[in-house]
């Protein structure tokens, strides 16, 4: 396997709205982006984006030189992708499509460049079946909006190198993100897993009509949420095992919690089920735009990376770290 090169030029393929925030992420962390969607539109959505998400991302970790003019576009993959030094993919959830292209881009990518997909479901072990190098491919999923939320999910195909996982691991700690390791390949990866497992029980509480949907809202937001903005549950259930910590809540408070585990329900998810939820979604918005409800969502992230940054010094890093200036090579 080829050693791969300090990263400079990032190429983004497909700029739908997560490729959008991955560029403008990279873009902020000072590097020069190259990005391409075969969309006719794509270019003026792209920079439409970039300009709209800039202040939210730039107040969270601003790279000295980094610019919106970095931004470069081209309709032509094999062009955006010849000179990177690292790929993020963001193509439709679709199995054939991700092979074919993961093997394009193998193809034309220089040999110590590494592949990244933002893929949140298929394995990387089914995306690089049709690479020469798969050795140098790897899954970075990030939790949505990417130029925002820290959380980035990195796994490895059978074919990946273990160096490629710990170089992926280690940009996108220095780019500010916060990666985590995931050990084996299953569907839908972790957080979309946890976060399904969640929303399954609030859906099926909707639909027993113990709560309604604002309410539901509410009881995670105002709640669980809130605490897991600043812990995860672990080290959460430490603290609520009291002076005992973790100890006493597996011995005297995890046996309660097994058997409410039988309680949760499944919901049959009903057209009128899909309605109810509509209508309880469309009102709880009270007539606010998507965009308007996205920027209030982002204002408040950012607010609460800034609280966690002063406070949390394991956490993802304020400011890139050592990135090239535009002179750079």
């Amino acid at each position: 396997m080829n050693a791969h090169r300090p990263v400079y030029r990032v190429a983004i393929v497909g700029t739908g709205t997560i490729g959008a925030s991955w560029a403008t992420h990279y873009l902020v962390r000072g590097f020069d982006v190259t990005a391409t969607d075969p969309a006719p539109t794509a270019e003026e959505a792209l920079r439409s984006y970039v300009a709209a998400a800039w202040d939210a991302a730039a107040s969270i970790g601003l790279a000295p030189g980094a610019s919106p003019d970095r931004l470069s576009f081209t309709a032509d993959m094999r062009e955006a992708v010849g000179d990177a030094d690292f790929v993020q993919e963001n193509a439709p959830e679709r199995p054939e499509l991700k092979v074919k292209l993961f093997a394009d881009i193998d193809d034309a990518t220089p040999p110590g460049a590494i592949i990244a997909s933002s893929s949140s479901g298929i394995t990387m072990s089914a995306i690089q079946a049709g690479c020469r190098r798969p050795e140098r491919t790897v899954i970075g999923h990030p939790f949505n909006p990417p130029h925002i939320v820290p959380l980035v999910e990195v796994v490895g195909g059978t074919k990946t190198a273990p160096e490629t996982i710990r170089e992926a691991m280690a940009f996108y700690a220095a780019i500010g993100k916060k990666p985590i390791h995931l050990k084996k390949e299953l569907p839908g990866h972790v957080a979309n897993r946890i976060q399904a497992a969640l929303y399954r029980e609030v859906v099926y509480l909707v639909q027993q009509g113990v709560l309604d949907v604002a309410d539901s809202d509410d009881a995670v937001s105002w709640g669980p949420g809130l605490r897991w903005g600043v812990m995860g549950p672990h080290l959460l259930w430490h603290l609520g095992g009291g002076a005992g910590g973790i100890q006493h809540f597996m011995e005297t408070l995890m046996p309660r919690m097994v058997q409410s585990w039988q309680d949760l329900g499944t919901p049959e998810f009903t057209p009128e089920l899909g309605e109810t939820i509509v209508n309880g979604v469309l009102a709880e918005a009270d007539g606010h735009s998507v965009d308007e409800l996205a920027a209030r969502r982002d204002a408040m992230l950012s607010a609460l990376l800034a609280v966690r940054a002063e406070h949390d010094p394991s956490g993802p890093r304020g400011a890139a770290a050592d990135r090239p200036g535009k002179d750079a090579p």
